[in-house]
């Protein structure tokens, strides 16, 4: 049976404050204490809470900001030029949803980062250009547009764009709040140019996303061996997946990125996905633990968070907070929309805190505010 949603009921703190109750109160904080009373009801909520809100980045009106960056400062003097995308609520720590972090990254032809690492993992989501590439300990990998990539945590890497190559712009997720807010991140600087320890393509060559292993090959790591999920084999899996599956009512087809080795996620703090929603599409709207920052990776269409709808287009970015109520909707009924998401549902579900909920008024669709 379910708790009635009421503070006014046994179980939850109804004291009302007197000049001896407030009188004992700040004698507890000059200990260095509290009464839990006073603050259950707001830690203790009956249902999950996030302290973000829904937010749509448009990349049209960021591009150019973005690319100004690259006039202003050097990748050497500015360490990694990105323009970070911040959540309103969150702003404290830097977040763009929950525990989580986002930017767009630029890079010109010729320039590259230092290599570093840290304890924060890292994922990327190539939005334009061509000749780019990371190094990730030693493997160099190149970059097309809608390659996912991942930077596990620890690891060495670097970027940058090959001499002949095009500018090119991708979207940065990491998982910085959380590992700060654990006081467990930490950051260094590699010591001259990292040697590549195998050919280039050497990840995506040997583990590419065919579900074929080499049986010669150890690997005792938390994270995928497979550093890059190419887009050229991805979109077509997802075409494939919709001839023979039912489309799901909430999500489309969707696919998560996961380490062909356990069949698990890509990374132990985040999560990925792609999903397609067929031309035509309207999603069902759901909720549930969980934070997510998505991109448009292809058509339009828009999500209805909480009631609110935000429009979207390629290469747009939004997010959607844990526990809020969302649905997606394609807008176009000639052609499919994919949409890229990032997500800390590694941490939620190992944890055991992963839970859902589904929307039953109006068909299962909620109301626009």
């Amino acid at each position: 049976m379910e708790t009635p949603q009421s503070d006014d009921i046994y179980g939850r703190a109804r004291v009302e404050d007197t000049p001896e109750l407030e009188a004992y109160y700040k004698e507890l904080e000059g200990l260095g204490a509290g009464a839990l009373w006073t603050v259950a009801n707001d830690i203790e909520p009956w249902e999950p809470r996030s302290s973000s809100i829904p937010m749509l980045w448009k990349y049209e009106d960021l591009r150019h900001l973005v690319l100004k960056s690259s006039e202003l400062v050097t990748p050497e003097k500015a360490g990694r030029r990105v323009v970070y995308l911040v959540n309103d609520k969150r702003r404290d720590v830097s977040a763009a949803v929950g525990w989580l972090y986002t930017g767009i990254q630029v890079t010109r032809p010729g320039e590259f980062t230092s290599a570093h690492r840290h304890k924060a993992s890292a994922l990327r989501f190539i939005m334009e250009g061509e000749g780019g590439y990371t190094v990730v300990d030693g493997n160099k990998i190149m970059l097309e547009v809608n390659d996912f990539v991942i930077t596990p945590n620890s690891t060495w890497h670097e970027h940058g764009v090959e001499a002949g190559g095009k500018t090119c712009i991708w979207q940065d997720g990491l998982d910085i709040p959380l590992i700060n807010a654990l006081e467990a991140n930490d950051y260094a600087v590699y010591d001259g140019t990292q040697p590549l320890t195998t050919p280039i393509n050497h990840s995506p060559m040997t583990y590419g996303g065919t579900g074929l292993i080499p049986p010669d090959k150890e690997w005792n790591k938390p994270y995928s061996p497979l550093f890059k999920y190419s887009w050229k084999t991805i979109y077509p899996a997802l075409l494939e997946a919709e001839k023979v599956n039912d489309v799901n009512s909430f999500d489309g087809i969707i696919m998560q990125y996961s380490n062909p080795l356990t069949g698990g996620h890509v990374m132990q703090t985040m999560g990925a996905s792609i999903q397609l929603l067929p031309k035509g599409f309207s999603g069902k709207a759901h909720k549930h633990t969980g934070s997510f920052v998505y991109q448009c990776a292809k058509g339009k269409g828009y999500t209805i968070i909480n009631g609110k709808r935000f429009d979207w287009k390629e290469r747009d970015i939004f997010c959607v907070p844990s526990w809020a109520w969302h649905e997606h909707h394609n807008l176009s009924d000639s052609e499919d929309a994919c949409l890229f998401s990032f997500n800390d549902l590694p941490v939620i579900e190992s944890l055991g805190l992963y839970q859902e909920k589904v929307f039953e008024d109006n068909g299962g669709n909620q109301t626009e505010k």
